[in-house]
């Protein structure tokens, strides 16, 4: 398994689709925080909008644009004119999803497989909005995922742009968005399976840009440091020095450390302690070994020392993570 299959098999985020928002006009949506272990994310099928954050910045977001908030921070979609909004937003179904829609005729008429003026409602509605937007969330266990979406940017965005090595993903987003506008037998599923698809394909996209934030996904990207961190990932319970994953690497102690914490943004030994002990989560929830076995199995000698390696890590022993609920609240209201 290479190293971010691996990462996403340990994270296991599982996706869920809210809604499709169908916006013309002036249109501001709050989102507010959500809950640990939920992530929500935005794909823009169609037109624009703006992401305004917390703190006030604004980021536009043009067809095929993904974005995923990885600590689910509050934040508002909002029209590229920032107007006022003014027509009330109203729920509706297409058959596939809840739709929101700003448009009070056609939200109140043309539902389920309604017809205005001789076409489907979803694609009329669709070719005269401003936005197409599909809505959703990652539901993911806190501990084992760690290691991937802590490290993420938040938010975290990919553009497509035009590039014709990001081909890929707009077949991808093309799929996603004709199966949800022609709402076949099985669409929900293959949209929901998708949008895990478009997830990875996204993280490498970013991990392989050049100005990458310092993180997982920069470390994967750099050829030389991602051969030690798939050594790492299959091997925790190794004493590992920064020596011997230098050579792996076939670089100098000294220029691996340096060249790793540039990438890393943190020292080879604080990035390997965190390995360990997300696959420590993932056992610990996974597997009914002991504390003593997972330990071992990590790199730890003692099961006192690795208890208290993994309450410093993760904020509780390894008995009550294990105890805790292996979805969170959100996930099973969701």
């Amino acid at each position: 398994m290479d190293t971010l299959s691996r990462l996403l098999d340990l994270a296991r985020p599982q996706a869920s689709l809210d809604l499709r928002c169908l916006l013309s006009g002036a249109f501001d949506v709050d989102h507010p925080p959500m809950e640990p272990g939920i992530a929500p994310f935005h794909l823009v099928l169609a037109g624009e909008c703006v992401i305004e954050l917390a703190d006030g910045a604004q980021v536009r977001l043009q067809a095929g644009d993904f974005m995923l908030f990885p600590r689910g921070a509050a934040h508002r979609v909002r029209d590229v004119e920032l107007g006022a909004a003014s027509a009330p937003l109203v729920m509706s179904h297409d058959g596939l999803l809840p739709v929101r829609r700003n448009d009070g005729l056609r939200a109140g008429k043309a539902t389920g497989g309604d017809r205005v003026d001789g076409e489907p409602a979803s694609e009329a509605a669709s070719a005269s909005t401003d936005l197409d937007l599909l809505c959703g969330r990652f539901v993911y266990t806190p501990g084992s995922s760690a290691l991937l979406l802590n490290a993420l940017p938040d938010p975290f965005h990919v553009s497509l742009g035009s590039a014709r090595a990001l081909a890929p993903l707009h077949t991808l987003i093309a799929l996603m968005r004709d199966e949800a506008g022609q709402r076949r037998p099985g669409a929900l599923a293959i949209v929901t399976a998708l949008s895990q698809a478009l997830f990875a394909m996204a993280l490498r996209v970013h991990g392989e840009r050049a100005d990458s934030t310092p993180g997982m996904l920069a470390l994967l990207a750099d050829a030389r440091l991602a051969t030690s961190v798939q050594s790492m990932l299959s091997a925790p319970q190794r004493a590992w020095t920064i020596a011997e994953l230098g050579e792996l690497a076939a670089m100098s102690r000294a220029t691996y450390a340096r060249r790793f914490n540039e990438r890393a943004g943190m020292t080879v030994m604080d990035f390997l302690t965190q390995v360990r002990m997300t696959i420590a989560c993932d056992l610990l929830r996974r597997t009914q070994r002991s504390a003593a076995e997972i330990g071992e199995a990590v790199g730890y000698q003692s099961e006192a020392a690795f208890g208290k390696a993994f309450q410093q890590s993760v904020g509780v022993t390894p008995g009550r993570y294990r105890r805790g609920p292996q979805q969170s609240a959100a996930a099973r209201t969701a």
